[in-house]
């Protein structure tokens, strides 16, 4: 796949350059209309489980143990089939992972990114 992928926040107004624009929170953002999000897919069954995000609580001294966990969750045969699913969505064109939350570098889009781009890279292996 030959796809730039990028991870931004929900509320941000959508760009030309989003290409494919996928939310992959668990939950719908608090105070987001579902029309004003201009999404082309929810994809919320990619994100944490509940138990894991409810642990990670956003906190960034927890990230590298979250990442730890949300990688071993991708590992399952039902996240390799959302991440497939992913990149026939953007085929041929830009993937946005969208999150609400406030600090892309410790979320699960930024997980959830590394993740896809090293399957791509690497031929389907994922990172550890």
């Amino acid at each position: 796949m030959d796809t730039h992928i990028a991870c931004r926040r929900v509320y941000d107004q959508p760009a030309r350059s989003d290409g494919v624009r996928v939310l992959v929170d668990r939950v719908w953002p608090r105070g987001m209309r579902k029309e004003d999000a201009h999404l082309d897919e929810w994809l919320r069954e990619v994100a944490p489980s509940t138990e894991l995000r409810r642990w990670y609580g956003h906190d960034p001294e927890r990230f590298a143990e979250f990442r730890r966990r949300y990688l071993a969750e991708l590992r399952d045969q039902r996240h390799r089939e959302l991440a497939q699913h992913l990149r026939s969505l953007a085929r041929g064109q830009d993937l946005t992972l969208l999150t609400a939350t406030r600090d892309l570098e410790h979320s699960q889009a930024a997980v959830l990114a590394e993740w896809l781009g090293a399957r791509d890279r690497q031929g389907g292996s994922r990172p550890s």
